[in-house]
């Protein structure tokens, strides 16, 4: 893969601001030519720098008023039991993000739900249901002071 330069950054930092820019627009923006910022565009998309588009939705418009975090313990880590259990989190519609971490507990899900009950029927139909799980420990975001995924990206 080659080195990102100063363009390249200042591609992904446009892109992670505004996903629906045009190539026409973000050329314009960067001074340089379409052809090469589309090149440039597709590399950056070939390399995996870039690996999708998406729009950042309003969860609370959507009726997600409960985020949680959920730290889960588990006592079998065998390769049947991993593969269930990855499988069944990859297909969860609430679950927004699951990382094996250090520490106390083995993984820690952001989850969402319309309300209390919504999360505890989530927490009853689907975390209590996972092989291998010991122990669930979850923490309900009382407020959001900030959410992002965009990177801290530069030279």
């Amino acid at each position: 893969m080659k080195k990102l330069d100063k363009v390249d950054v200042a591609v992904l930092q446009r892109l992670q601001q505004d996903g629906r820019l045009t190539n026409a627009k973000l050329a314009q923006e960067l001074a340089i030519s379409e052809t090469p910022c589309w090149r440039r565009l597709k590399r950056l998309e070939e390399e995996q720098y870039i690996e999708g588009y998406q729009a950042n939705l309003n969860r609370r418009k959507l009726g997600f008023g409960v985020l949680a975090f959920v730290q889960l313990t588990c006592t079998k880590h065998d390769t049947e039991t991993t593969r269930i259990f990855e499988s069944i989190i990859q297909s969860s519609e609430n679950v927004l993000s699951c990382h094996n971490t250090t520490g106390d507990s083995d993984f820690m899900l952001q989850v969402v739900a319309k309300d209390l009950d919504d999360y505890s029927d989530f927490v009853e139909r689907e975390l209590r249901q996972l092989p291998g799980v010991s122990v669930i420990s979850s923490n309900i975001s009382l407020r959001e002071l900030k959410s992002s995924t965009r990177l801290p990206v530069s030279l």
